[in-house]
């Protein structure tokens, strides 16, 4: 049996190893030695267009290769063939080729000219050249700009990141329009190599922090990055923690919004997320419309989410603990209601409790996956219909019915997805303990919940930045969103070189000047 595994090691090995050396190899000068070249790698792929053609500047035979799903037809036409096909070089030189293309370059290795045809561009073989020409013709399907799905917006941009790479740089570009924007690019994946980008102000950015980020990105090792999310598992400090310690985000003006506050965006090619870091707990919990409304009405808003975070989490196991084992502190009437509401369920209150929750994430989940107009109906009648028919049926009571709903409105506050899918599943940890302990085990949870985001970094940054650490000056656009003119400095979490991001000198009234 081990005689088998090393043989087949050996084989694969040797295979990549052939693999590798066919793709370090050079072109031949001899265009049907090329031809046959191409053929071989691409074997059984229909979508590989190859035209012979006799170029009229130079009167040689030349092949035109590329995949037509993925590159510009239009393109080729007009600003390949056409000069090739019907231009004569009046300046009599055989080695310029002249073509109405700004991107061209001269390869001699396979492994470039196969990663150029897969990247969507067209390669030029020559007769008696040994060199191959590359132009960039690059035409990959993608939608068109429109609204986030999963972060809808009130006062900010109606439009999120797409599928392209190179247009979420650019939309990041139209907010930030400033030389100091820097972009790095990293390759990862052997198979599908995704082109990540790392967004940073250079004079702001910690470069320790961006070093640390860039150094992670490239040890990834992978077939390929499908999306922001797989990536993030490569890279993030705590792949067991429930909670996100990198924010993925889908619109623009809040990827800009936190470069300019010293940290850094990280673009993957394909997805239409960003990653954001490095990141506190509260920066789940703030959105652009909170800085695009009044900074009193901002701050009521965000009161209320973090005590929807606080309900969506304990407020089930608080009824598991209350009905099981802490009865004495509800009202006399109130528990009388409890109790007739109860008097036909046959459950206990901890397993009611738990054919609830389950119920509701099912809905959930079902409504996510299904068309919109399917999904709502879902909703609907998940909700209103089959939550009635337990209650009359005496499989549920009348106040768990309560309970559960105003969990989930509680979970639906919070604004980023990744977060509350979280809260979703710590909150069933919390009614196990309420089971089996009641408050004791609710208050051991708690204590376990806050030891564990103390204990949380996001690229070397403390988590729960600024309570732990406490640091004053950043509270200031915590809980309360304070004016933004008075906040001067940006966050200390992000580390950032310079602090100053605003001037709190600003007219008042009718002053002038």
């Amino acid at each position: 049996m081990i005689f088998f595994r090393k043989y087949k090691k050996m084989q694969n090995s040797s295979q990549q190893t052939n693999n590798n050396s066919q793709t370090q190899k050079s072109i031949s000068s001899e265009l049907m030695d090329n031809v046959t070249e191409i053929k071989s790698i691409f074997s059984d792929t229909p979508d590989l267009v190859i035209r012979h053609i006799v170029i009229k500047q130079t009167d040689s035979k030349a092949a035109l290769i590329y995949l037509s799903g993925i590159t510009d037809s239009q393109t080729i036409y007009n600003h390949v063939l056409s000069p090739l096909l019907f231009e004569e070089n009046k300046e009599n030189n055989e080695a310029d080729l002249k073509v109405s293309l700004g991107h061209i370059k001269e390869v001699t290795k396979w492994q470039e000219i196969e990663t150029a045809i897969l990247n969507g561009e067209c390669v030029l073989f020559v007769d008696e050249y040994s060199e191959a020409f590359i132009f960039g013709t690059p035409d990959f399907p993608k939608r068109s700009l429109e609204d986030s799905p999963l972060e809808s917006t009130l006062s900010g941009a109606h439009v999120g990141f797409t599928e392209s790479i190179a247009d979420n740089i650019g939309l990041i570009r139209k907010q930030i329009r400033n030389r100091e924007l820097k972009i790095k690019e990293i390759t990862v994946g052997e198979r599908g190599k995704s082109k990540v980008s790392i967004l940073y102000l250079e004079d702001v950015a910690n470069p320790e922090v961006l070093q640390e980020l860039e150094t992670r990105i490239q040890k990834v090792d992978v077939d390929g990055i499908i999306n922001s999310g797989v990536l993030t598992e490569f890279i993030e400090d705590n792949s067991y923690s429930p909670f996100p310690q990198l924010l993925l985000t889908e619109r623009p003006d809040f990827a800009a919004s936190e470069i300019l506050q010293g940290r850094i965006v990280t673009v993957v090619d394909r997805s239409p997320n960003v990653i954001i870091g490095p990141t506190t707990f509260d920066s789940f919990f703030r959105t652009m419309d909170d800085y695009g409304s009044r900074w009193i009405v901002a701050s009521f808003v965000r009161l209320l989410r973090y005590f929807g975070f606080f309900i969506a989490i304990l407020l089930p196991a608080f009824y598991i603990a209350i009905i099981s084992f802490h009865f004495e502190v509800i009202p006399l009437k109130l528990l009388f209601s409890i109790g007739v509401s109860r008097e036909r369920v046959p459950f206990p209150p901890y397993l009611e409790a738990f054919i609830m929750e389950f119920t509701l994430e099912m809905l959930r989940e079902a409504g996510i996956r299904l068309p919109a107009k399917i999904g709502q109906t879902v909703g609907i009648v998940g909700g209103i219909v089959i939550g009635q028919a337990a209650v009359e049926a005496g499989v549920v009571s009348n106040i768990m019915v309560i309970v559960v709903a105003i969990t989930a409105i509680a979970s639906f506050i919070i604004p980023n997805y990744e977060m509350s899918s979280a809260i979703r599943i710590v909150r069933f940890p919390m009614m196990i303990l309420a089971t089996l302990f009641g408050f004791v085990g609710i208050v051991a949870g708690i204590m376990i919940l806050i030891a564990h985001f103390i204990s949380l970094e996001s690229l070397g940054t403390p988590y729960s930045s600024p309570i732990a650490p406490l640091r004053f000056k950043d509270l200031k656009d915590v809980f309360i969103r304070f004016p933004v003119w008075s906040v001067e400095k940006r966050p200390l979490s992000t580390q950032a070189v310079q602090n100053r991001r605003a001037n709190s000198n600003r007219p008042k009234g009718d002053e002038k000047g």
